[in-house]
């Protein structure tokens, strides 16, 4: 770089990172939750310069952890420099100011380092929204230790009086703030609500790829596309914003799918609360595709962290086809993207990157769609010449054209069997009060 030249590029932190086991997170150990945590560090572009774990039966309520680790905490910054302790449980701000004081240098918690993430990766104006709400929701009760600012407010003509003190404006203001935020949210959660009432009219059926973060999501939904509709990255959430397409299935049926925000072991609840809206199609879908990196060896782990997430969005019982992904990286035969892939229980093994088990993946999800379809047996006009239209198309019935309706059995989608009683009733209706027209 030349002698005149100014370099603003800022520098890289050094990132120091410190667990406790406590023996309460079944299938987790503190050394694989902070492997886990290093690589939410480079996610968010930091330097990882080493780290802590201690065995504790409860977590320090004061410093997180014990007195002899904090000393140990400050030695190793004179030895690595650190200059960012990150910690894999959410802190206090009592713990957060504690660690603070001892160390002499910033320290965030595993929830800050997510949000962090999430900020560098919101694309959208309602993913901006939702990732600038669960911030604020997270610093506000944080500001006693963010602001130092905290002397009153200053006093002359114009500000006699009691007045208030910083802090007290500072919470003000955040909490306004946070009262805006939430408006254009649910402005924005309307909006996304109208525009599925106008999906579900066409009565295409709704799949929400769901999964762990970095389990292969976007790339899945990637190759059904056939082509790059989410730029798929090998990092943890490298996809925030949702995207839904629409993919062809088996025996020539079609579905919406979406792919949706990724799950992680201690998720924020700030950020499940935030991103409700989003989170709403995984609510809303007919079926969930359960999104499985079948390499990693805590997967088992993984799944339990993503039926916890969709129990609490109310969605933990929905219709379930599991995929287990990146089969290339354990079996060598699923490097060739033309062997089959068999389907058991439920589940299927494939690989995104190479297209294994793709094919077997659409005829299970069709299948799996076709069951949730009911049986119809009912008549209607023939003036609901467009309904007709989409039965052929989203059904498998027999017609039977009679003289004055039309005769319909077989199975449809629920949403689609719904339409069809409401219009045979009131064709049933309309021939009790004695209207003798044939229906054309």
């Amino acid at each position: 770089m030349p002698n005149d030249m100014i370099d603003l590029t800022a520098p890289v932190e050094r990132a120091f990172l410190v667990a406790v086991d406590t023996g309460d997170d079944p299938g987790w150990t503190a050394e694989e939750s902070i492997s886990e945590l290093a690589s939410l560090a480079d996610t968010a572009g930091a330097e990882v310069v080493g780290a802590e774990w201690q065995n504790r039966r409860h977590i320090d309520p004061n410093s997180y952890v014990g007195k002899g680790k904090v000393d140990e905490l400050v030695a190793a910054k004179s030895e690595t420099g650190y200059t960012m302790l990150v910690c894999d449980d959410e802190l206090s701000p009592a713990q957060q100011r504690s660690l603070e004081e001892a160390v002499k240098t910033k320290v965030i918690d595993r929830s800050r380092l997510i949000l962090d993430i999430f900020a560098q990766h919101a694309q959208t104006h309602e993913g901006r929204l939702q990732v600038e709400l669960a911030q604020l929701e997270y610093q506000l009760p944080r500001l006693t230790r963010m602001w130092t600012h905290l002397s009153r407010t200053q006093g002359g003509i114009g500000s006699r009086g009691p007045g208030e003190s910083q802090l007290e404006t500072d919470r003000r203001i955040v909490r306004d703030r946070i009262k805006k935020l939430r408006e254009r949210v649910d402005q924005v959660a309307e909006q996304r609500r109208t525009a599925t009432r106008a999906r579900d009219r066409r009565l295409i059926p709704t799949v929400a790829i769901v999964g762990y973060t970095n389990a292969g999501k976007s790339t899945l939904l990637n190759a059904l596309v056939g082509q790059e509709v989410v730029r798929a990255e090998d990092r943890l959430f490298a996809t925030v914003d949702p995207t839904s397409r629409q993919v062809k299935l088996g025996e020539g049926q079609t579905a919406i799918v979406t792919d949706t925000v990724g799950f992680i072991h201690k998720l924020p609840h700030q950020l499940v609360d935030a991103f409700r809206a989003t989170l709403e199609e995984v609510t809303r879908a007919d079926v969930l595709l359960e999104i499985v990196d079948a390499s990693d060896r805590h997967h088992a782990e993984h799944r339990t962290t993503v039926q916890t997430v969709l129990d609490e969005l109310g969605a933990g019982q929905k219709p379930r086809l599991v995929a287990f992904n990146k089969a290339d990286l354990i079996d060598a035969s699923a490097r060739d993207g033309d062997t089959p892939a068999p389907a058991i229980a439920g589940s299927v093994l494939i690989s995104a990157v190479t297209g294994y088990g793709l094919e077997t993946l659409r005829a299970e999800l069709s299948a799996l769609l076709a069951s949730l379809w009911v049986d119809v047996d009912l008549a209607i006009p023939y003036r609901a010449g467009e309904l007709i239209a989409r039965i052929r198309e989203r059904g498998t019935v027999e017609l039977d054209y009679r003289a004055s309706d039309v005769r319909v059995r077989g199975r449809v989608s629920p949403p689609l069997a719904g339409e069809l009683e409401a219009v045979s009733e009131r064709w049933r209706q309309s021939l009790a009060a004695g209207d003798t027209l044939d229906g054309r």
